[in-house]
């Protein structure tokens, strides 16, 4: 894997939050601290430099003590967009994007990322867990060289907006983590209530 202080991380606060009525996802508490930092928080000793991708209420954001940068693209085309405006201030090899609504992420999700692009020697690794269906793939969990944002600039100037069929695109590798609940996210007021709930019953360690 490669050395963590070569990888920028980069929390992805910058959506309209239309499930939960046009509010502020990053900003709402869970356990008490706003989404994107705690999410800011979980990633950081996984990587080197952090900043947060937000679009609103850029000083609430900025107070946190990290860089923020709203989107590069007029009309917030989705995590896409936090992809973009990621690639374009990130000063290292590699980008790590987390999205700021799933508290419980993996301590190691950006270890195993980074290991499985060096092995297979892709320029994107997405994480992904099993369902019924079959793979679920969560792929707003994305380490990525830099060197891949010409290539995201030509797919998102189609008007293609998928994260998942980029990531196709582009030969990912996909690393899937058995415990689905770690990737777990509130789209909801109601998901982010059930989120706290799971929270608060698990021992203190």
């Amino acid at each position: 894997m490669t050395d963590r202080a070569d990888i920028t991380g980069w929390v992805l606060a910058g959506g309209r939050g239309s499930r939960m009525g046009g509010i502020d996802k990053g900003l709402q508490l869970h356990a008490g601290v706003p989404l994107a930092l705690h999410a800011m928080r979980r990633l950081s000793p996984q990587v080197g430099p952090i900043a947060i991708n937000a679009n609103r209420h850029l000083d609430t954001y900025q107070s946190f003590g990290v860089p923020v940068h709203p989107d590069s693209l007029a009309d917030h085309p989705g995590p896409l967009g936090g992809f973009l405006a990621g690639l374009e201030h990130c000063a290292t090899p590699y980008l790590m994007t987390v999205p700021c609504d799933t508290p419980d992420f993996p301590l190691d999700v950006v270890a195993r990322l980074a290991t499985e692009l060096i092995a297979r020697n892709v320029p994107l690794a997405m994480a992904a867990t099993r369902s019924a269906n079959g793979l679920q793939p969560q792929p707003v969990f994305c380490l990525m060289a830099r060197h891949v944002r010409q290539n995201l600039l030509e797919f998102t100037a189609t008007g293609r907006r998928q994260p998942q069929r980029w990531a196709e695109l582009n030969g990912c590798a996909w690393v899937v983590f058995e415990d689905a609940s770690a990737f777990a996210n509130a789209n909801t007021l109601e998901e982010l209530q059930a989120l706290q709930r799971a929270s608060d019953s698990k021992p203190l360690p």
